[in-house]
Formats: structure tokens, sequence, C-alpha cells
């Protein structure tokens, strides 16, 4: 079988590859269309472009991303650390940004985190140190940012989400502090005299947000903060607190701090036979696909999970360009209250 340029037609193992000019000779075009087309440049006819597309399938031409990335300084890769994946938010999120990523023509190498450690941390950077990233996007409590361990190389971008960046970093957020504040206003608004809280873990500064922004909320509103009862993320977290607040008469309106716990709640108070929203009304937070089909429906504040990461691709991207990182600070990305079922007036008061 003849050969083209030190290659093969078919590109079978064992040649060299195709190249550039054997493609532009085949189709009768210069090597620069060939390139512009490779790179999925848009200053090329349609005919010539399916002519080219057809040369590089024919041959078997695949272009050389490291010479690309040599030449334009650029890998067109974006680096995503995060601890947990299988968390829906998470999950969401990096979902939208692969698929953001793929439609500006960037490949996402991924580095989950085992432990939430400072040593697993230095190790994930340490990984990506030794890839070809462009930027990296960082789902990590920045506690375990340490400056004086971690160090990317230089030029590489980054961008946090859903964390604080302590002034280092561009943050990607959901809008924490005003979806708890209308989860707060909602539930007085139909005449509870308080609202209760399962928090998050300590260590989570969504956690921290939702907290605050609910004691915030009471206060000024002039009411009384009751104690928040500590939660863990989990349905079984907000089973325990449940059962605690199960005992407490004043008890008449509860803001758990993601969906997972307020089902622990629901199933703790069905035990003691306290009636959701009658006898107590509860609200979450993240709005996750089943929420709306707890029993009773549940009313929650949704996050858009897919806009985060679609924000945070755009915002590496733009870093990219621009050829350097912003001043620091936050985009929040609104959240919406979602009214379903699980709220009512607290007993013995007619609907407002």
């Amino acid at each position: 079988m003849g050969t083209v340029s030190g290659g093969t037609r078919s590109g079978r193992p064992g040649r060299q590859s195709v190249s550039i000019g054997d493609v532009a000779r085949a189709v009768g075009v210069s090597a620069q269309t060939v390139s512009r087309v490779a790179n999925g440049r848009d200053n090329v006819n349609a005919a010539t472009r399916e002519r080219v597309l057809g040369a590089m399938r024919r041959l078997g031409y695949r272009p050389n991303s490291a010479a690309r990335a040599l030449r334009q300084g650029r890998f067109q890769t974006i680096g995503v650390i995060l601890f947990r994946l299988t968390a829906t938010g998470k999950s969401a999120t990096v979902e939208a940004i692969t698929t953001q990523a793929a439609a500006e023509g960037y490949a996402i190498t991924l580095i989950p985190i085992e432990v939430p450690s400072q040593d697993h941390m230095l190790g994930a950077f340490t990984r990506m140190n030794e890839l070809a990233v462009d930027a990296v996007i960082v789902f990590i409590e920045t506690h375990l940012l340490d400056a004086a361990v971690v160090e990317l190389p230089p030029g590489v971008h980054v961008v946090v989400v859903d964390s604080d960046a302590d002034d280092r970093y561009r943050v990607i957020d959901s809008d924490q502090a005003g979806g708890t504040a209308a989860a707060v206003d909602h539930l007085l608004g139909l005449g509870h005299a308080t609202i209760w809280h399962v928090t998050g873990p300590e260590t989570s500064f969504a956690a921290r947000r939702r907290s605050r922004a609910w004691r915030a909320a009471l206060e000024a509103s002039g009411r009384p903060v009751p104690p928040p009862v500590a939660g863990d993320w989990t349905a079984a977290g907000g089973y325990a607190a449940g059962q605690a607040l199960a005992d407490r008469p004043d008890c008449t309106a509860v803001f758990a701090a993601n969906d997972q716990t307020a089902l622990g709640l629901l199933r703790a108070f069905a035990e003691h036979g306290l009636a959701v929203p009658d006898r107590v009304s509860v609200v979450g937070f993240d709005d996750l696909p089943e929420s709306a089909y707890f029993t009773p429906p549940l009313t929650t504040v949704r996050q858009d999970f897919p806009e985060v990461g679609r924000r945070s691709v755009r915002e590496v991207l733009r870093q990219i360009r621009d050829g350097a990182a912003p001043p620091p600070g936050t985009e929040v990305i609104p959240t919406r209250l979602m009214i379903r079922e699980s709220t009512a007036p607290p007993p013995g008061q007619a609907p407002m």
C-alpha cells in the first residue's frame, strides 16, 4: 500500500500520522485552510469545509493537540478539583461544566479528593500541576486552600465554586443568603412566631452562610432566635434532629439546611404523629429532583446548579482571554423559593 509523506492513507498504527500538508494536497487547498478547519475557525466557506473534513476522515488525519497547544500557548483543558462528586448539586454543576466547556472547545480533567484534608488537597494540586491545564475550577472549602502549601503553576487561572476565597480568587456561588431570607420570610408571613433551623456541617461555607442568613432574617424581624440544631446534610442527620424537635410544642416551623435534611425531618415528625404542614411546617434548600415528590411535596429554595457550572466555565475562559485574573469577588446566581405543600400557617391560625 502506498504511503503519503511518510504516513498512510489508512492511518494504521505503527506509521507516522497524516499531516496537514497531506490533507491540503488531497483537497487542493492551502495548509492554512486545513488548519482553519481543524481549529474550528469560521472563515472557511461551507463547501470547502466539507471537502476538507471528508479528506481528514478518508486519510485518517488527527490534529496534533500538543503542537497546537505550543503554538497557541493553551492546552484547551480545564481542571476540576472537588470533593464528593456524588452530591446531587455538585454532579449537576459538573455536568454543566463539561457541557459548556465542550461547547467552547475545551476538555475537562477531573480530579476528585477522597478526604477533605490539606494532604489530599496538596496531592490533588500536585497532580494538576503535572497535567496540561489552562485553568482550574475548585469545589473545595477554602480553609484547605492554604497558599503556603498549595501553589498553582504560573498562568493557570482559578475559579472557586460554592465557597469563600478569602479575597484571593474569583467565586461563583448561588445566592445562599437571599434564598434563606426568602424561606424565613415565607414562614414568618404565614404567621409562625419564629423559625427553627437544622444546620449543615460547621465546616461547610454554604451551611454557615445559610445559618447566618437565618439568624439575620429573624433578628431583622424582631423575632426570637431558637438554638440551631446541628445537622450534617444527610437524611439521617435530619431524622435525628427531628426526633429532638418533635418534643418541642413551640416548634411550628423548621428551615432545613438542605432537602435531604428536610426528608429526615419529615420521617421523624411522621413517626411522632406531627402532621406536616398542619402541625409543623418544613422548608428545605436545593430543590432536588425528588423534592416535589416527598410526602408532602417540599417547599424549598431552588439553586440553579447548571447555571453555576456554565458561569464557572465562562469566567475561567474570560480570564484566559484577558490573560489575567479579575479582581477577587463573588458572582451570585439567583435562587428561587418553590412553594409547595409542606408549609402552612401554624396550628389554630387561619390562612393569611
